[in-house]
């Protein structure tokens, strides 16, 4: 039998894009915040090299600053406008007149990505030619934090609602786990283009989750369960828990 991983690399064409600003409200500048001699999106762009999926990687910004270090890191960068709202508008832009048959959207804010993460999510987008989108989740046994985006599905995995809030309500019963947003997005061109071309939705705005606004105007949205655990450096406890991490950390090796 011939491989399935061999039979993408010869006939489909994938594209890791990191979107990346350093003017994040939360945690300034953090894109180019030190974890273990390298900036945080360094890191990132790193373990997104090591996928066996992806056949490029780029960073897309607007700032000099982060387009130097991934530079000077042996990265390749892509600068864009800096008046995106959300990373998906971003990598929309960088993408656009690229030969691709899966964009994939690797936020440049979880340095301890996991890179086995992006070749299971790129097999499973190619098993399911009709979802737009795939978001890949974990689960969570606390979801209170609304710094987490909370994921359901149907019996199919096709995505009902995302959420900050706790979903599903535990009203009469409260489930074993919870599903969390994994920061991997797995998009069809087509499918990031119409995203990019729609105005912000309304529950996108009532919730800040970008990928609302996909929901509610139709596209196909779908999940894949994951091993692990990832989470993205938001406030300066995430960034002092990576720093931590990152030190015991089995990838950090092969970098």
């Amino acid at each position: 039998m011939v491989d399935g991983q061999l039979l993408k690399k010869v006939f489909m064409h994938v594209v890791g894009l990191i979107p990346s600003r350093l003017n994040s409200e939360r945690l300034p500048s953090k894109a180019l915040l030190n974890i273990d001699g390298l900036p945080l999106v360094v890191h990132t762009m790193k373990r997104a090299q090591l996928s066996k999926s992806l056949d490029d990687v780029y960073v897309c910004t607007d700032s000099e600053k982060i387009g130097e270090a991934v530079i000077e890191h042996g990265g390749k960068c892509i600068m864009t406008s800096s008046g995106h709202i959300n990373g998906t508008e971003r990598i929309a832009e960088a993408s656009k007149g690229m030969k691709a048959d899966l964009i994939v959207d690797i936020q440049g804010d979880e340095p301890l990505i996991d890179p086995a993460h992006i070749d299971i999510i790129v097999k499973k987008h190619f098993e399911q030619p009709e979802w737009g989108i795939l978001i890949p989740s974990l689960p969570v046994v606390k979801p209170e934090s609304p710094h987490i985006v909370k994921v359901i599905h149907d019996a199919n995995f096709k995505i009902i609602y995302l959420s900050r809030g706790v979903v599903p309500q535990p009203f009469r019963l409260r489930p074993n786990y919870y599903l969390k947003h994994l920061s991997i997005i797995s998009f069809r061109p087509e499918a990031l283009q119409k995203f990019a071309s729609l105005p912000p939705s309304s529950l996108e705005l009532a919730e800040g989750i970008e990928l609302l606004r996909a929901l509610e105007n139709g596209l196909i949205l779908g999940t894949v369960i994951l091993d692990g655990s990832s989470f993205s450096v938001d406030i300066e406890e995430d960034y002092i828990k990576a720093k931590e991490q990152m030190l015991k950390d089995e990838i950090r090796k092969k970098y």
